[in-house]
């Protein structure tokens, strides 16, 4: 894999929750400059254009709530197969779309982590813990499922996961919204939880530390997923999920550098930006900075700790 090599995959998923625009969401990046961003960091760059879901038939889903099934699951099997088909040449970068797109870019990056014989960890930066199953969602927004999915909850509606990714190499960062249903599932489960409070206690740099020795001791890939709502919606308005009390641009940036600084990033996902909630494409240009300061781009170049981690 040339981690140099950047491949752009546009995944406009609306499918996953009710309030439409998410669909905008790869325009927005590419006006924003994404490509030119990171050709100007040295950088190659290949824009694979839009994926497109997978004609897939219903299958009977015992939650009358779930709505957008069929299509979901189409997604499901587009973005799989796209992420397989980019991991082999660069990092693949899915730019959606709601968060839904992370069921079938995580599958298809677990598909190659197992093929290469490495454990899959993933970062999920997000205001919520997205751990409901489709029967447990009270919405029926499959965008609140992908964890739940990839962490190997039963999914019934779904082909089975190619790889479930254990517990403890999945982290939460930053969520601060958790239903009563994805508590108690939370509960059973070995997985890193670093809620706001943990992070107003420890600071942003040290439980992310930590994780990221975690993935470089296993010599693990490492699938990073930033939702915009990760961010405080005083910083980043254009996403329909707000919840206050998220991290400042300044701690987005750190997370970033630090995950630049850790060479253990091997795919990317950039999911939930609705331009149609955006201000002048505020929020665009701000995800499009924090993605460059994940490829290296800093104010300052200083010595910092290495990691040995293979990306």
């Amino acid at each position: 894999m040339d981690s140099q090599h950047c491949i752009l995959i546009g995944a406009p998923v609306d499918s996953g929750q009710k309030r439409p625009g998410c669909l905008m969401g790869p325009a927005a990046y590419r006006v924003a400059g994404i490509a030119a961003m990171l050709e100007g960091l040295g950088c190659r760059v290949s824009d694979m254009g839009d994926v497109q879901p997978v004609p897939v038939e219903a299958p009977a889903c015992s939650n009358p709530a779930v709505h957008h099934l069929a299509e979901t699951l189409g997604w499901v099997e587009g973005l799989r197969a796209a992420g397989i088909a980019a991991a082999d040449r660069g990092i693949p970068m899915f730019m959606g779309g709601d968060h839904s797109l992370s069921l079938g870019s995580v599958a298809g990056m677990a598909e190659v982590a197992a093929a290469r014989g490495r454990p899959l960890f993933v970062l999920w930066l997000d205001a919520h813990s997205d751990f409901h199953t489709p029967e447990t969602s009270e919405s029926g927004n499959l965008h609140g499922t992908p964890v739940a999915y990839l962490a190997g909850r039963p999914f019934p509606v779904f082909p089975p996961f190619p790889a479930p990714v254990a517990p403890e190499n999945i982290c939460l960062f930053g969520i601060r919204s958790v239903d009563p249903a994805e508590h108690a599932a939370l509960q059973a489960h070995d997985i890193a939880i670093n809620d706001m409070r943990v992070l107003d206690e420890r600071g942003i740099a040290a439980p992310l530390r930590d994780f990221l020795e975690r993935v470089e001791a296993a010599g693990g890939m490492l699938h990073v997923s930033l939702d915009v709502d990760f961010l405080d919606p005083g910083v980043a308005p254009a996403v329909g999920t707000t919840v206050p009390g998220g991290a400042t641009f300044r701690e987005a940036h750190l997370v970033m550098e630090m995950l630049h600084e850790s060479g253990l990033v091997t795919s990317v996902d950039l999911v939930e930006l609705n331009p149609f909630l955006d201000e002048r494409g505020r929020t665009a240009h701000l995800m499009v900075d924090l993605l460059a300061s994940l490829m290296g781009r800093k104010v300052f170049d200083r010595v910092t700790r290495s990691y040995r981690g293979q990306a």
